[in-house]
């Protein structure tokens, strides 16, 4: 059973310019998605779907294939994540090329590791699931949360506004790293995010949207302060042997 990497790079960023080759730590992030990928032996290809010259020539120096350009109509404002996922996996179809897994890494997740795909695609296998995606806990309830009315706040859901937050229903949200799919069950329904999606849930820690530059930064902290972990827990370890 074949298993494809689709890592979705398109070249437009208007919040952080050349947001997905920009230098993390040392090196483009897009070389973060691409190395994970390819170490994790779980892939029997590793491609980037682009519609930038530049972005192609950074993620094939890191490794990655691009065996073939985005379209116009994939590389729009307008475009999903699953429009273009569709559009890789028919442009492999028509070389006779057929998958049985696909997992859409986002170019800009540097906190994913080996273990979590693994074990996300484990679950995906075991519960014959259409996907499996990776999601956090919001850290307050957001049966609490409130919108703005004309210049004044109104709770979203009033009816909770005395209720004990240890008493409302955790609730998640996506950590916009992966989603490991069914290549067939996705290209039937269109959809990634279906009534047979499952999840394996990651610490706060492990997530970190980058949308803007303060998100930029707050993700190199927190990378440097993981693998400072790491390492210490590597040292007592030895120690300790």
């Amino acid at each position: 059973m074949r298993t494809l990497a689709i890592i979705p790079a398109r070249g437009g960023s208007k919040r952080i310019p050349n947001k997905n080759i920009r230098n993390f730590l040392g090196k483009p992030i897009i070389a973060y998605s691409i190395h994970t990928a390819l170490d994790s032996d779980l892939f029997d290809e590793v491609m980037v779907s682009t519609d930038s010259d530049m972005i192609a020539d950074v993620a094939t120096s890191f490794g990655a294939n691009i065996p073939f350009m985005r379209s116009n109509a994939s590389s729009s404002d307008r475009a999903t994540t699953v429009d273009v996922l569709i559009e890789v996996l028919c442009k492999y179809k028509e070389q006779g090329i057929n998958f049985k897994y696909a997992c859409c890494i986002y170019p800009t997740a540097p906190f994913i590791s080996h273990y979590r795909l693994k074990a996300a695609l484990g679950k995906l296998k075991r519960e014959a699931l259409d996907t499996v995606m990776p999601v956090v806990p919001f850290s307050y309830p957001v049966q609490r949360s409130f919108t703005m009315i004309e210049g004044k706040l109104g709770m979203m859901m009033p009816e909770h506004i005395n209720t004990r937050s240890q008493d409302l229903e955790t609730a998640y949200h996506d950590c916009g790293q992966f989603y490991w799919f069914d290549v067939e069950k996705l290209l039937a329904n269109g959809n990634l995010i279906t009534t047979n999606t499952g999840a394996i849930i990651l610490p706060e820690m492990e997530v970190q949207d980058i949308d803007q530059e303060s998100d930029w930064k707050l993700a190199e902290l927190k990378y440097q302060l993981i693998h400072q972990l790491h390492e210490n827990e590597s040292t007592t370890k030895g120690r300790r042997a």
